[in-house]
């Protein structure tokens, strides 16, 4: 690292909604610093460090002269799906660690790629997945694996809310990866994954839009032991954005978004004065994205290559559900393989 022990220097690539989000967190992380921010337009980097930046926060107008910063150590790339790779390939091959928003990429070749590419340049890399990093949620998995809670039997979660923009915005352009699997379905699908276990078989139904690109989506999966789950994503409708779990014991509840939520609630079948509210055994750090830099900067110091609680292989199994998905409900985008 160029900075010091105590605090890393971080640079944002891209200068977008998730962008100032993710910087308006990083200011509330002990130990991180924005050090710069890079954008294809100089004004819009420098009105961004303005606003999110310590008064020594560099704007840069171009990737590549953010890749050059010698203050920064690590970059979050935060530019559209499509853009993911070639984004991080910069990153690495200018000695950068990389937080990659999620999806990690389109494809799981392209993101198996890149965990090729941070091992190469022996750099780190993780999934921007701020559920994985989430108090509560952990506190959960704990829970949930020491059978306290008893055998979880059906998991339903859903993720959803009206998206009102031109057919040119990156959330419907099937080029950039648009359409509510990847930017929604990730989410139902990687909770599934963190409290039941890798999905044994997943099979689901899209409405999609004339362009191709999938309007909603509904999966039903099969977990390890025989536990279920119930998963939706749209991109035209109000969900309520929560998730349950049902167990041989009583029942799991999410409050709040279930990507960031507030606590999760067990209550005992008949025993509502028995129930147990989980709420993390360490605070959430602004809207959350904070614990996925505190994340990134524990690693970093540790001298860890991918971090336990988002591992590659992780990343890389959920981008193959949704390769297989797509592939059954030929959701195809432009840079695809020919079958």
């Amino acid at each position: 690292m160029t900075g010091t022990a105590e605090t890393i220097g971080w640079g944002i690539l891209a200068t977008g909604k998730i962008a100032r989000s993710f910087a308006a967190d990083l200011a509330l992380v002990p130990g991180a610093r924005l050090a710069a921010v890079g954008s294809r337009n100089e004004e819009s980097a420098r009105a961004f460090a303005a606003a999110y930046g310590d008064g020594r926060t560099r704007a840069h107008g171009s990737y590549a002269a953010l890749m050059a910063d010698p203050t920064v150590d690590v970059v979050y790339v935060a530019t559209p799906h499509a853009l993911h790779l070639d984004g991080a390939r910069a990153a690495f091959a200018s000695g950068k660690h990389v937080l990659c928003e999620k999806p990690l990429t389109l494809r799981t070749a392209d993101g198996e790629a890149m965990v090729r590419l941070a091992v190469e340049h022996d750099r780190f890399l993780m999934e921007a997945m701020w559920t994985a990093c989430h108090p509560v949620v952990r506190e959960l998995r704990r829970e949930l694996a020491t059978g306290r809670f008893g055998t979880p039997r059906h998991l339903a979660a859903e993720l959803g809310f009206r998206v009102d923009v031109p057919p040119s915005d990156r959330m419907l352009a099937p080029e950039l990866g648009g359409g509510a699997l990847l930017d929604m379905g990730i989410y139902p699908l990687t909770l599934a994954h963190l409290l039941l276990g890798e999905a044994e078989e997943l099979r689901g139904v899209a409405t999609l839009a004339d362009s191709g690109v999938d309007l909603d989506i509904a999966i039903a999966g099969r977990y390890p032991r025989g536990a279920m789950a119930s998963l939706h994503a749209s991109m035209t409708s109000w969900s309520s954005r929560a998730a349950s779990i049902a167990t041989d014991l009583g029942r799991v509840e999410l409050h709040g978004d279930f990507h960031h939520p507030r606590a999760a609630v067990f209550t005992p079948a008949g025993r509502p004065e028995q129930a147990v509210v989980l709420t993390g055994e360490e605070p959430v750090v602004g809207r959350g994205y904070g614990n996925e830099i505190a994340e990134v900067g524990r690693c970093l110091r540790a001298g860890l290559r991918e971090s336990p609680l988002v591992p590659h292989a992780q990343t890389l199994t959920v981008l193959r559900q949704m390769d297989a998905l797509r592939a059954d409900l030929e959701i195809r985008y432009p840079d695809d393989p020919a079958d």
